[in-house]
């Protein structure tokens, strides 16, 4: 969808070359330092409304990938939890060290060294 402000920023940056050239052409130069202007006037607000239109379809797929993040969630968690079985079954010693190391990490956090 084109933003509004894109639409009438190409026609006063068209109106305004349009005055300037025609303000050259008959050598006036209010008209041509007018025409100028509203042609750098139409710009700025076509690129304002490229920035909106941008913005817009961030917004967009931000949210696309955050729903199929939310869908796709308990296949994440499966997969993990199958992956951890299956190292700690491997490995159950080493697994053991781990966790304590981590609760003794976790003690220490909370508890502080005193």
């Amino acid at each position: 969808m084109v933003d509004t402000d894109r639409i009438v920023g190409t026609a006063k940056e068209v109106g305004g070359k349009v005055q300037g050239a025609a303000g050259d052409f008959v050598d006036s130069k209010r008209d041509s330092v007018e025409g100028r202007f509203r042609e750098a006037q139409g710009k700025a607000q076509d690129v304002y409304g490229q920035a909106k239109d941008t913005l817009r379809d961030v917004a967009d797929n931000v949210t696309d990938y955050a729903g199929d993040a939310y869908d796709r969630r308990g296949e994440h968690l499966r997969a993990g939890r199958e992956a951890v079985s299956s190292r700690v079954e491997e490995n159950p010693l080493i697994a053991l060290m781990i966790a304590g190391a981590v609760g003794y990490g976790l003690a220490l956090l909370l508890h502080g060294r005193r």
